[in-house]
């Protein structure tokens, strides 16, 4: 395979218009200028990701196979710092140079903290009952009143 041609990424923030439109994703530099028009999502999505690496939002999105192999196409070089590895198998993922960090998680943690006291439970049934038993024999007991006087 030819050696790639290598792009830091201030070069790449050069080039962030409609006319004119490049990004980085896995380590690839990608000029999508001639896909803008074709992108189903619409123009916008690509030149706001422009200049930038824009890895975590093209994975984010989840793309298709032929997505994915449309990088390929568009690629005109390297990001400084990145080995992109021969093209075909699930390995054509590019490895930086630096020490990688695994993946990073985030998760809500719920607690099922609902154990009541017995009485608490109770109390939670019988108050509102009580308040509507109160309610309507006053309701009865005014109604009845009126009718007597």
């Amino acid at each position: 395979m030819a050696p790639q041609k290598v792009f830091t990424l201030s070069q790449v923030a050069q080039h962030k218009s409609k006319t004119d439109c490049w990004f980085v994703v896995h380590g690839r530099v990608l000029d999508v200028s001639k896909f803008l028009e074709e992108h189903p999502g619409g123009d916008d999505v690509l030149v706001e990701s422009g200049g930038k690496d824009a890895t975590k939002d093209f994975e984010a999105i989840g793309h298709s196979k032929a997505a994915q192999n449309l990088l390929l196409k568009y690629q005109v070089g390297v990001l400084q710092g990145y080995n992109i590895q021969d093209v075909g198998g699930k390995d054509d993922a590019p490895s930086p140079n630096k020490a990688t960090k695994g993946k990073e998680m985030s998760a809500f943690v719920i607690k099922d903290d609902t154990t009541l006291p017995k009485f608490a439970a109770l109390l939670e049934l019988f108050v509102p009952l009580l308040v509507a038993v109160f309610y309507f024999g006053y309701r009865y007991l005014s109604r009845s009143a009126n009718l007597t006087s």
